[in-house]
């Protein structure tokens, strides 16, 4: 037949890669069970889909730069006390709030899991097709300094748009100094109600004039980060100090035991 050799032709025309390597073999079981033309093209146009949307979740995975194993399967809600597990599955399973592009901060002290939280939540975001960023605010702050010296900050800036929802792990790395914070100002001004943040913090608001030495500056981007977000607190032990601590003691245990076999 003359569709059966112009078929694959138009396939590979209009890059149907799925539907190209698929349509014998659907054509074949539609004519078996003597189901309409519609039907065959259906399932071609489902295979399809269903092959674009597993390279595009596969390219938004490599591209996030999100760790790996860091998902909501793996974090222990039970180990982090006060957290609302209802909330954090609604923000995961529905991810309307970057639409609206409203963010999300976490707080807690150091080691609780507030980045793996975070990654876990980028991993939903990007099932749903939402383009994301994960980065060290020490990272992406270095990277926007040297851009501002290069006259390319808002090439840069312009960039990150790109990225519907940018997680900033650990704003609070360190003190700044003044051309720091004002880039990561910068950032924060430039996504404010046009692109989604989720930020970590070990410190409490009250106490961010250690990352902005300007009293104003803080003050300016607190507003903007809580105007439309969702503010989770982690009250739990350092998982590092027990993992710390678990090692110690069967390191311990072992110098016990290798005593008591030397005495014996």
């Amino acid at each position: 037949m003359r569709e059966s050799a112009t078929l694959p032709l138009l396939l590979k025309e209009l890059r149907l890669t799925t539907m190209l390597q698929s349509w014998e073999k659907i054509a074949e079981e539609v004519e078996e069970q003597s189901d309409s033309c519609i039907k065959f093209l259906s399932r071609l146009c489902e295979l399809e889909v269903c092959a674009r949307y597993s390279k595009r979740i596969n390219r938004f995975t490599k591209e996030s730069r999100l760790p790996t194993g860091k998902t909501l399967a793996t974090f222990d809600f039970k180990h982090a006390r006060l957290i609302n597990k209802g909330q954090i599955e609604s923000l995961s399973e529905c991810c309307q709030w970057v639409e609206k592009a409203e963010n999300i901060l976490i707080f807690g002290p150091s080691g609780v899991g507030k980045s793996h939280l975070a990654a876990a939540i980028g991993h939903c975001a990007i099932e749903q097709g939402i383009r994301t960023y994960f980065t060290q605010t020490s990272v992406i702050v270095q990277q926007l300094q040297l851009a501002r010296k290069n006259f390319e900050l808002p090439q840069a800036l312009a960039k990150l748009s790109k990225y519907h929802l940018l997680i900033l792990d650990d704003i609070g790395y360190a003190k700044k100094d003044e051309s720091e914070t004002s880039v990561l100002f910068d950032l924060i001004a430039d996504r404010y109600e046009s692109g989604s943040l989720i930020i970590t913090a070990n410190q409490a608001f009250s106490e961010w004039d250690q990352i902005f030495p300007d009293n104003m500056m803080a003050v300016a981007s607190i507003d903007r980060l809580v105007h439309h977000a969702s503010i989770i607190k982690i009250d739990a032990d350092s998982y590092r100090k027990m993992h710390a601590k678990t090692k110690q003691d069967v390191k311990n245990q072992n110098i016990v035991g290798a005593k008591e076999g030397v005495s014996k």
